[in-house]
């Protein structure tokens, strides 16, 4: 029963993780970039929530809506500032960039806010699951994560696959020069694809500190980190890849606390992250990709 019990917190774990690396694979995906700024984008989702629903008592929902809102708006803002006029630059000056956004938003928010601990209210008020008479116990913000991460992937999926936008998207991926020869608008898909990825951001931000109620200026920089991770370990680019990668990463960083060591558990996720590229680079759902030079 035990077993059990970690196994579902690593799922937990695992399903905010996949929401993040869901919004990295969509920007790499898209525009091929590695935007290291997305943890910091779900801190400041965090504050917005933490201000409109702790503080002013908003409607949950309302209150996640705002937060959405606000990091759309921020992730919008940061490609069309920070990397829209370094497109077509050596791949180094992007990241460079990437990392100083990062800082300035984590700056930012210790000038703005303080660098005190804030206790976050979860945003699900509903009563946990008892199963097995009562031997194991699932949370209510375990069961609505896992539930809201596998609607957003299959919404991801098709919106990819079924609609002019995510065609649009395919096109851009596959061909950036022959899509805008086509009539695509191409600065307007990638930026479609930010504002996607950052909303994800703020509704990942609103179950992360649900589950793990402490808000700091670094909130999202370590499970930024590792939703990155997550995205290679699964294949980064292939948006059921980031889930899988996600919950496994979950899985094994919640069995290695319980089993092994708590102090050893980041080394034991990114060593099968190695054994796992070593063994297939592609990551688990990656498709290899012919290039020519």
């Amino acid at each position: 029963m035990q077993f059990l019990s970690y196994l579902v917190r690593g799922i937990s774990l695992g399903s905010v993780y996949a929401l993040i690396a869901l919004g990295y694979t969509m920007v790499y995906g898209i525009a091929k970039m590695l935007n290291f700024a997305h943890g910091d984008v779900i801190m400041v989702g965090g504050y917005v929530v933490f201000f409109a629903f702790c503080k002013g008592n908003m409607n949950p929902w309302l209150a996640i809506i705002l937060a959405m809102c606000a990091c759309t708006l921020l992730g919008v803002t940061i490609e069309r500032i920070a990397y829209r006029p370094l497109r077509g630059t050596p791949s180094l000056a992007v990241l460079i960039t990437a990392i100083g956004v990062s800082y300035f938003l984590q700056n930012s928010a210790m000038l703005l806010w303080k660098s005190d601990p804030k206790s976050f209210t979860s945003v699900v008020e509903l009563p946990s699951l008892y199963l097995f008479g009562g031997r194991l116990q699932i949370s209510a913000e375990t069961i609505v994560t896992i539930i809201v991460s596998l609607v957003i992937m299959f919404v991801l999926i098709w919106f990819v696959q079924r609609t002019k936008q995510g065609h649009a998207m395919q096109a851009v991926s596959e061909d950036r020069g022959a899509a805008q020869l086509m009539g695509i608008n191409v600065n307007g898909i990638i930026s479609l694809t930010f504002a996607i990825g950052s909303g994800l951001a703020a509704i990942a931000g609103a179950l992360l500190l649900s589950s793990y109620p402490t808000l700091i200026p670094t909130t999202g920089a370590m499970p930024g980190i590792k939703a990155f991770v997550a995205a290679v370990f699964g294949g980064i680019g292939s948006i059921p890849g980031a889930f899988l990668g996600g919950i496994l990463l979950g899985i094994i960083e919640n069995l290695s606390k319980a089993y092994i060591s708590t102090q050893l558990s980041d080394a034991i996720v990114f060593l099968v992250l190695i054994i796992v590229l070593l063994v297939r680079p592609t990551g688990l759902l990656g498709k290899k990709q012919m290039v020519k030079v």
